[in-house]
């Protein structure tokens, strides 16, 4: 694999630049030995690692563990048991799963103030740690400490509760996650971005790094809604911290 600060060539075909010549024994001549061949360069290639949330790096789905550890355990399963019909259909592929994720998530959350709403996310991720997975986040340790490289979580999840997951790691990371929408400082159950999933994932990757190839991508995912993602990608590891 290429690493960071290597350069891209443009073309294959070197160019002239400055004559070389040596000087002769008797330091009174110059004898012109030819030209120097250079070849032009783009840019620096940069290395972006790409992380799934859900199941990549934790080990359950932390949307319905952000649901029940928000609203407990008996209406956590009233929730599930209105959306079922939906959550079966999803599953079968007759239902769209950023509809049954967007009325679920509105069922439960809204009209939450985001003062609330953040307080929860914090909560959760301190207290449900041990949903993450050693290995993945000892992957994102080491690659920060190697440092020249950008981390990237490209997730369906909530940037609000995943974001904490990684604590002081989170500031020197990249985030493309789920954006809730707030207005007048309550959540109105909607999302400000698609559902990061499938296509969408490749696309927030483009957006973030429009020139492909300025970047040597590696990505890891778990499931269907990654396959895109780890197509796109210079390497792809499927399910690689369990």
């Amino acid at each position: 694999m290429r690493k960071s600060g290597l350069y891209e060539k443009k073309e294959d075909v070197p160019i002239l630049t400055h004559p070389l010549f040596l000087c002769s024994k008797d330091k009174k001549n110059l004898i012109f030995l030819g030209f120097a061949l250079t070849y032009p360069y783009l840019c620096p290639v940069m290395d972006v690692y790409a992380f799934d949330f859900d199941g990549t790096l934790t080990r359950h789905d932390s949307l319905v563990e952000f649901i029940r550890f928000v609203k407990g355990e008996k209406e956590f399963l009233k929730c599930f048991l209105r959306y079922s019909p939906q959550l079966v259909a999803m599953k079968i592929g007759l239902y769209p799963n950023w509809k049954v994720k967007r009325q679920v998530f509105n069922y439960c959350f809204g009209g939450m103030t985001e003062a609330v709403f953040e307080a929860y996310c914090t909560q959760f991720a301190q207290s449900k740690a041990a949903i993450m997975r050693p290995a993945g986040l000892e992957k994102i340790r080491t690659l920060l400490k190697e440092g020249n490289c950008d981390i990237v979580v490209v997730s369906a999840s909530v940037e609000n509760w995943v974001r904490p997951f990684f604590g002081e790691m989170a500031s020197s990371m990249k985030f493309l996650c789920t954006q809730v929408e707030v207005k007048e400082g309550r959540l109105t159950g909607r999302f400000l971005t698609k559902n990061c999933f499938g296509k969408e994932k490749v696309a927030r990757l483009r957006s973030l790094y429009p020139n492909r190839k300025e970047i040597v991508l590696t990505a890891y995912g778990d499931s269907r809604g990654d396959k895109e993602m780890l197509d796109y990608a210079n390497e792809g590891y499927y399910k690689p911290f369990r």
